[in-house]
């Protein structure tokens, strides 16, 4: 593919791995306020107005406090438990959603993405008309009001994600982002996404991205972290632990995601995993 045209570097994500947002808070928030982690889940928090600091634990890798002092999103791929404190006075409105990704802590987006990210909203171009219908069904209610609230949050997710990955300075943190970010890299990328049963060899895969084979293998290990084959196989496994789980049968499984057969696939799932595909599923 020419290297001028267009790419939806997301869609190929999402529609294998999903994410589903619910709204659970509208509204100011006054004195403090914690969220607990659970599994396989994260936040996205909207203030629009207001100052507050979040607080993290000593354990948590973050820094343990940080100031907000500006309409800002609050977004947390993973979970990780939180605090919000507000003074009471300032009348800071929000809203809350959680997010539930498809594979949890596994989802290819979420494992590349840093553990928090606040943005101002001002900073964030093409959200304005997202905020300004979330805000608004979440101010009233009407007919549908939690369902559409949770679509726009996964609206303002992805045009969240879209804006970093436009962002051609960011310091992105290695990993499929960062390769998502690059133009050649992505397009190679967003290939193996959509059709991951393709046989793929190096040569084809630098081909995709415009590239001779030693520079994209090169450049992908230093963006991605990871060799291309290591990553393809890494994303084919992703698939096949989701479909697993929905009852697929391990033989079509082998078939679609390009395995000689069952047993090359059962091979390849017990290196990474440490457990057989039966042994896998029975743990739940």
């Amino acid at each position: 593919m020419p290297a001028d045209i267009p790419l939806d570097r997301l869609s190929p994500l999402f529609e294998r791995f999903r994410v589903r947002a619910s709204l659970f808070h509208a509204g100011p928030l006054c004195g403090v306020t914690h969220f607990d982690a659970h599994p396989g889940r994260g936040f996205l928090h909207v203030m629009r107005r207001g100052e507050m600091e979040i607080r993290h634990e000593a354990d948590s890798g973050l820094v343990q406090r940080l100031s907000v002092t500006e309409p800002s999103l609050v977004f947390y791929p993973r979970p990780l438990a939180h605090d919000f404190h507000n003074a009471p006075a300032e009348g800071s409105d929000f809203v809350c959603a959680t997010l539930d990704f498809d594979a949890g802590e596994a989802h290819p987006l979420v494992l590349a993405l840093p553990p928090l990210v606040v943005l101002p909203l001002a900073r964030v171009d093409g959200i304005a008309a997202t905020l300004q219908l979330l805000f608004a069904e979440a101010e009233r209610v009407r007919c549908g009001q939690r369902l559409l609230a949770d679509r726009l949050f996964e609206v303002l997710l992805l045009q969240l994600l879209r804006w970093m990955l436009d962002q051609r300075d960011a310091a992105l943190p290695l990993g499929l982002l960062r390769g998502l970010a690059d133009p050649r890299l992505a397009r190679s990328l967003t290939a193996m996404h959509s059709l991951p049963g393709a046989p793929w060899s190096l040569a084809q895969m630098a081909a995709e991205a415009g590239m001779s084979r030693s520079r994209f293998a090169l450049a992908f290990k230093e963006a991605v972290g990871q060799t291309p084959a290591d990553y393809l196989s890494q994303w084919r496994l992703a698939i096949a632990r989701g479909e697993l789980r929905a009852g697929k049968p391990l033989k079509v499984l082998a078939a679609e995601l390009g395995y000689a057969n069952p047993s090359a696939l059962s091979r390849r799932f017990t290196q990474q995993t440490g457990q057989s595909p039966r042994a896998w599923l029975q743990r739940g």
